[in-house]
């Protein structure tokens, strides 16, 4: 976090920064948060750096668009340097370089006009004009729409120094009042524009551009219906199925390497695959089967003997043969690296 802050408050780069200019490309901007993500031993993938941008140019336009007034703009900057200073509180050279870029910010935008400010503020809408990324949180909290627009708020304390919406002045070309004209405003606004009224409201903007993923939520432990079927279905079939074991017996004699015995009292201790659910269901289909399509019956033996350990002999010894020839042969990567020094020859 040091070195990261160290580059972020560098003095040549804040002098660059400082420049009047026009706004950064995107193009741009992405390039200064890749390399400021990479300042120190700290290394993103294409994926992670992705979503970290998306995340910040995303809460950063959220609070553009809260701020009640263009000025505002300046108390969320100030609330992120606040937020910086805490992370560097303990080592004094980082902390009076972020000491010295609030002083600068103090004095190049304090005096600024409510104009300046709202030019400043369209311009970074503009920018983010056609960033509609969907953030998990956002989208939790109800404040971002399923299509990645933000739902902003139509009531509440208007700002100090600023009327309530509904009224339309129209003024003659001499500077002179010539008509009103009220609309309806929508919204449920403060009649009291008192400086309380702005202290309280001012308060609210200064939360902008907090930690979001520092505030404690519930977290949710119930099971969805899905997972409570899913569990119930697996305790059902918990219990062990009896045609198991005479399927991985019956493998085995087939294989030729294991003697069942029978158990006393049974003649019979085969089992019969049947693909229909009953056994009714098998009459009816097969008295219900024309003629022509009559079959046999096939009879797999499945003893061991010794016919049938000479012809499985036989085939594991293809299967090593094959295996020692695939040995001796050159493998794909070595193949590859003779063909790279090839390509590196020519």
């Amino acid at each position: 976090m040091n070195d990261i802050i160290t580059t972020m408050f560098n003095k040549k780069f804040l002098e660059e920064l400082f420049k009047p200019q026009e706004l950064y490309s995107k193009k741009a901007l992405r390039t200064v948060f890749d390399r400021l993500a990479h300042a120190s031993i700290m290394r993103l993938n294409q994926a992670s750096m992705d979503k970290l941008y998306d995340l910040m140019t995303m809460a950063f336009k959220y609070q553009v668009l809260l701020c009640p007034r263009p000025k505002d703009i300046l108390l969320v900057s100030f609330n992120h340097m606040d937020a910086i200073k805490d992370f560097v509180k303990d080592t004094a050279c980082i902390l009076s370089q972020v000491d010295e870029t609030y002083q600068q910010l103090i004095e190049m935008y304090t005096p600024l006009p409510s104009g300046e400010f709202q030019l400043i503020r369209q311009t970074l809408l503009i920018f983010f004009q056609d960033m509609h990324i969907r953030v998990s949180i956002f989208l939790k909290d109800k404040v971002q729409n399923s299509n990645g627009r933000f739902v902003l708020p139509t009531s509440g304390p208007v700002p100090h120094g600023t009327q309530t919406p509904g009224l339309i002045r129209m003024f003659s070309c001499t500077g002179e009042e010539s008509g009103r004209l009220q609309f309806n405003n929508g919204g449920n606004y403060a009649a009291a524009l008192c400086q309380g009224s702005f202290e309280l409201f001012g308060d609210r903007v200064t939360k902008l551009g907090t930690n979001m993923y520092g505030v404690c939520r519930p977290v949710e432990t119930h099971m969805s219906g899905t997972a409570k079927n899913s569990a119930q279905h697996t305790k059902v079939n918990a219990a062990p199925n009896p045609l198991a074991k005479e399927e991985l017996n019956l493998l085995a004699r087939l294989m030729g390497g294991l003697d069942v015995q029978k158990p006393p009292g049974n003649s019979d201790s085969s089992f019969r695959v049947n693909l229909f659910a009953t056994d009714q269901e098998e009459e009816e289909a097969l008295m219900s089967r024309p003629d022509e399509l009559s079959y046999g019956f096939i009879n797999i033996q499945a003893t061991k003997d010794q016919s049938t350990n000479a012809e499985l002999a036989k085939i594991m010894g293809e299967f090593s043969e094959s295996r020692e020839s695939r040995d001796h042969a050159p493998s794909a990567s070595s193949r590859g690296d003779d063909l790279l020094a090839m390509m590196d020859g020519l």
